[in-house]
């Protein structure tokens, strides 16, 4: 067995690896870059209409045989850890005959993205899979493990073939509402493992331990009760555990809780898999707004119902004006139209996400208009990956022969923190275990 990290080595995002033997070739993941070649953000526009040999010239996507539209004969499958699009945005341009393992969450909000923001990630033949529940691709045996995560439904996976293991860390973390899977993990991972590909995003930051998402409910609640002004809140609508911490501070705070169309569809479609709070599930205190462009798109193209089903949960940005105290809204820069109509004088911004996509365009943007608008900015955010503590507790569980760094720009930094050897890849470096060879 070998692998191949096409992208990861040296950056976070865009995560890629090939796995194969001599009969089986799979793909974990397929990201899209969270950064170019000058450390700048990414942005794909520029890169819209370029053909798959132009995209592979310039390093965006990878020369993988078997992967794209012209392959004649394809890959054995891939297989997604989660929904976020450094793990998925490249998945428009592969073969659409390729078969995919995933969890059944996971398909649902990518169906969701497709719907809502055009993602165009089209899964038509696929298999799922359940945490701890081994399944096969060929002669790959690979078991996922539920990861606590800022993604809902994302894993972990242990890979094996011909007696040579590989365990892929995805992204995990254990601090979030879900830190009982890591808690778990830790007293039944597969151990001595050949090689750990362990994700390093948050390497080189100072703090040892990050804040729990119950701490941060907490400090929700004192901001919520300290003010009588409205609150935004600028959060992703697919972090759950964010969106589940806002509402009960809510709840604590006698606050109401408005999420827009798109957020109560993505709580409302996720509620089958987990206790979370919906509005159709009889939850109080949380009401649906209708941005005027998302509901009419939506009704333009066929998805009206998405909308009609909240309905007897409508509030209007006009009650929400008469009575500004009362609530706490989730906004985000496409709402700006609709938040312009709700007239209030002064509030407060509350950011809630990692403070590096503040300099995004459209988020600065968005903030500096609202800062215009007298609304004081806020920030109550912890990472949705693993402190340091929390990677030493998985290198302990696991205690692997080597740890390849990955998802990360500090590989460096990992035998200076790790008492395990380190091999250091570069990008499209082929490991071959059997021999423990480096073939460029």
């Amino acid at each position: 067995m070998k692998f191949i990290i096409h992208r990861g080595t040296q950056e976070i995002g865009g995560s890629c690896v090939e796995v194969c033997t001599k009969n089986t070739r799979i793909l974990i993941d397929f990201g899209m870059p969270l950064v170019d070649k000058n450390g700048s953000q990414f942005n794909f526009y520029p890169y819209r209409n370029y053909t798959q040999q132009e995209l592979i010239k310039v390093g965006i996507l990878h020369d993988i045989e078997g992967l794209y539209p012209d392959a004649d004969i394809l890959i054995d499958g891939i297989i997604i850890s989660h929904a976020h699009q450094d793990h998925i945005g490249l998945l428009p341009l592969v073969h659409p005959d390729i078969h995919y393992y995933l969890g059944e969450a996971t398909h649902d909000i990518i169906k969701l993205g497709n719907t809502f923001n055009h993602k165009n990630v089209n899964i038509q033949n696929h298999t799922y899979f359940k945490s701890s529940k081994p399944f096969n691709i060929g002669d790959i045996t690979i078991t996922p493990y539920c990861n606590d995560h800022s993604a809902f439904d994302a894993y972990s996976f242990l890979i094996e073939a011909n007696g040579k293991s590989i365990f892929y860390s995805g992204d995990f973390r254990a601090h979030g509402r879900k830190a009982k899977a890591f808690e778990w993990f830790t007293h039944n991972a597969p151990k001595h493992l050949d090689y750990l590909l362990l994700e390093g995003s948050t390497i080189g930051d100072d703090s040892e331990v990050f804040k729990t998402e119950e701490k941060l409910e907490q400090d929700f609640v004192n901001l919520f009760k300290k003010s009588d002004d409205i609150h935004f809140v600028m959060t992703s609508s697919q972090n759950i555990d964010r969106l589940v911490t806002i509402y009960k501070a809510c709840l604590q705070a006698k606050k109401t809780f408005v999420v827009d169309v798109y957020t109560a569809n993505v709580l409302d479609t996720l509620s089958k898999y987990a206790l979370l709070p919906t509005p159709l599930n009889h939850f109080k205190q949380i009401e649906v707004m209708y941005p005027h462009a998302l509901t009419t798109r939506l009704y333009e193209e066929g998805n009206g119902h998405l909308a009609d089903k909240f309905a007897t949960h409508k509030v209007t940005k006009e009650t929400i004006s008469a009575n500004p105290s009362n609530y706490v809204v989730i906004v985000r820069p496409g709402m700006k139209a609709d938040v312009e109509k709700i007239t209030v004088d002064k509030g407060v911004l509350v950011y809630s996400m990692w403070e590096g996509y503040m300099q995004n365009k459209s988020n600065f943007d968005f903030i500096n208009y609202l800062k215009n608008r007298n609304f004081t900015l806020e920030q109550i955010h912890t990472s949705g990956h693993a402190d340091m503590h929390t990677l030493k507790r998985m290198v302990e569980a696991i205690k692997p022969k080597h740890i390849v760094p990955m998802h990360t720009f500090e590989g460096d930094k990992y035998q200076e923190i790790f008492d395990y050897p380190v091999v250091r890849l570069q990008d499209r470096e082929v490991l071959e275990i059997k021999s423990f060879s480096f073939i460029q």
